[in-house]
């Protein structure tokens, strides 16, 4: 028997930022997403082959731990997802940077919370 669980709460804990972490992270809390997850690994690995830098790789990993940081908790993704279909349909400039500011205090919460040890 589970027990409920409260959107407040994280759904996991905070993974190191490792491929195989992030991917097991992605894969429990956000499954959808593990196919996109597995191509863009694929690209920023060809990339950084490419250019013999591991700036793509580090891109990659900063992206997804951001991407996780959000889906850890389900009240943050789904209020950032409100607020994406707000700016998608927005018509009020004032609405728009409203939801806009809302969006970047979100993403910069989740930056902070993926790079912090």
């Amino acid at each position: 028997m589970s027990t409920p669980h409260h959107d407040n709460e994280a759904l996991i804990p905070r993974p190191p930022l490792t491929t195989a972490a992030l991917r097991a992270a992605v894969a429990q809390i956000a499954p959808a997403h593990l196919g996109q997850f597995v191509d863009h690994l694929d690209q920023a690995t060809e990339q950084a082959a490419r250019q013999s830098n591991v700036a793509p790789l580090q891109s990659f990993l900063q992206q997804w731990g951001e991407f996780v940081a959000i889906q850890r908790y389900p009240a943050r993704a789904s209020r950032l997802r409100e607020l994406e279909a707000e700016v998608a349909i927005a018509t009020d400039r004032v609405k728009l940077n409203s939801a806009l500011a809302e969006i970047t205090d979100i993403t910069a919460t989740a930056q902070l919370e993926a790079t912090s040890e």
